[in-house]
């Protein structure tokens, strides 16, 4: 059979691989895994036939295809605006369609090597007034509008269709992560505006910024939790697997440290500097891209897999001049963000429904969401 019964949702990481499979009409039998972390990239292969043993098993289907959910150093923001005279004419739905179509191809032709994963409207600007979203029935001279395309190397999208396609597997839908999964956590602060989403991950650390509820920019710095565990290696004359494990379970097990003869005061030193480090270049970031002086009114959520080393009891630990949040992530939160997307689309965001061709890829479709 095919998996006709379950929605299945893989999140692959630089680092660990995670796993959802929901059922369609029943959640009684949903279940999540997540695997071991991991350094060797040459294994990702067996990880993921493991993966997929695992969930026939446990449904009693045959997988066919999936939603993927990706994070990587590699993903890019990229804006673009245009410009256009209607000449004082009614404003329609399709000429917005055509406006975005133009976008897209644009982005297409300047950057060939790059695959669209997202294309998000930041802003319709219609003779000089602002709109998060297209007004129905206006009348309109000159429009603008914002529009952000987030993207990912096409040759690494390629190389995981293969690798799926060995098992006979499609991909239905490809997502990023981080800016998936900020639309998802959004809804925890209902009373917060403006907030900002670091994700820091293994190699990356991604920032997710909404401004007056409204998706604003997305950016990803090369700096992440793997710089942490590289920093112990050199510092401490440790090999990765045990800076890794240092890294972890330092506050944890006291043997870690002692077999080794390693300070705790030094350990600490190390981890928290390079989470400064990378507090303030997120932040920087921001305030680059929205034009800020001050960051003051903006929430700061902390999230990812290198954050879960910094718990509410070392916060003041960190010479950061701001509160952050701390969101505890769950396989189950990170997979089930992909269909709450799917199912209550991003108002922002144009979505692309892409038909799989036999054994030829993908073609796309736009269709937009105006509520």
């Amino acid at each position: 059979m095919n998996n006709k019964n379950f929605d299945i949702v893989i999140d692959f990481g630089s680092s660990k691989i995670r796993a959802g499979v929901i059922g369609k009409n029943d959640t009684i039998n949903n279940f999540y895994y997540e695997s071991d972390h991991f350094f060797d990239h040459h294994k990702v292969e067996s990880e993921i036939k493991k993966i997929i043993s695992i969930i026939e098993e446990n449904t009693n289907e045959y997988l066919n295809s999936i939603n993927l959910m990706i994070d990587s150093p590699k993903i890019q923001s990229i804006g673009l605006s245009l410009l256009k005279n209607f000449g004082g004419s009614k404003l329609k739905k399709k000429d917005i369609q055509f406006l975005i179509q133009d976008a897209k191809q644009q982005i297409l032709r300047n950057y060939s090597d790059q695959y669209i994963v997202h294309i998000i409207i930041k802003n319709y600007k219609i003779d000089n007034i602002d709109y998060a979203y297209l007004p129905t029935e206006v009348i309109c001279n000159l429009i603008s509008v914002d529009i952000i395309f987030i993207c990912m190397p096409k040759k690494d999208i390629e190389d995981l269709k293969k690798i799926f396609f060995n098992f006979d597997i499609s991909i239905n839908q490809i997502f990023c992560s981080s800016y998936t999964k900020s639309i998802n956590y959004k809804k925890n602060f209902p009373s917060t505006e403006n907030i900002l989403f670091i994700d820091m991950g293994f190699n990356k650390t991604s920032m997710t910024c909404y401004n007056k509820n409204q998706f604003s920019f997305f950016h990803i710095i090369p700096v992440g939790g793997n710089h942490i565990t590289k920093d112990l290696s050199k510092i401490l004359s440790v090999d990765l697997k045990s800076a890794e494990e240092i890294k972890l379970f330092f506050d944890k097990d006291n043997d870690i440290l002692s077999k080794k003869k390693i300070s705790l005061e030094l350990t600490q030193k190390i981890i928290f500097a390079r989470i400064e480090e990378i507090l303030e270049l997120s932040v920087k970031s921001m305030k680059l891209n929205q034009n800020l002086k001050t960051v003051d009114d903006f929430k700061i959520v902390l999230m990812g897999d290198g954050s879960k080393i910094l718990d509410n009891k070392f916060k003041e630990k960190i010479s950061f001049s701001r509160e952050i949040d701390l969101l505890e992530e769950t396989v189950q939160g990170i997979c089930e963000s992909t269909l709450k997307l799917t199912n209550d689309p991003n108002k922002q965001e144009v979505v692309m429904i892409r038909k799989k061709q036999i054994k030829e890829g993908f073609f796309e479709k736009l269709f937009l969401f105006f509520r």
